[in-house]
């Protein structure tokens, strides 16, 4: 539901339209086979507003285990954040599906407003 909010400075305000939306934020590292999967969910199945993923340089979870850029590894075993936001009844809906492919505690959201 859009609502009017007043934004500014001290040398005026304006109306701005905002709207509710949660966003989501999805931890993973490039190890595991579940990017490609998320990606085409989020955009083939739930046609989510938007996706964005960013791949850390270094990070490490509940195992403890680093995950690092380093220049002599080879491997290709980096954090990856998978960030989106939608309605909140639609991202409600696509959480209860991601918690049966996701880890517990690797899926993190919050409410938000964007602006239109």
């Amino acid at each position: 539901m859009p609502v009017r909010v007043l934004a500014g400075n001290n040398h005026g305000q304006a109306d701005m339209n905002t709207t509710d939306v949660t966003v989501v934020r999805v931890y993973l590292h490039e190890a595991k086979a579940h990017l490609s999967f998320l990606l085409k969910y989020l955009h083939d199945e739930s046609k989510v507003r938007g996706v964005t993923v960013f791949r850390g340089i270094t990070g490490f979870g509940s195992s403890g285990a680093y995950h690092s850029s380093a220049l002599l590894d080879m491997s290709l075993d980096l954090p990856i954040v998978i960030e989106f936001y939608d309605e909140p009844d639609k991202v409600k809906s696509i959480i209860e599906e991601l918690n049966k492919k996701i880890k517990p505690g690797h899926i993190v959201y919050w409410p938000a407003k964007i602006n239109l």
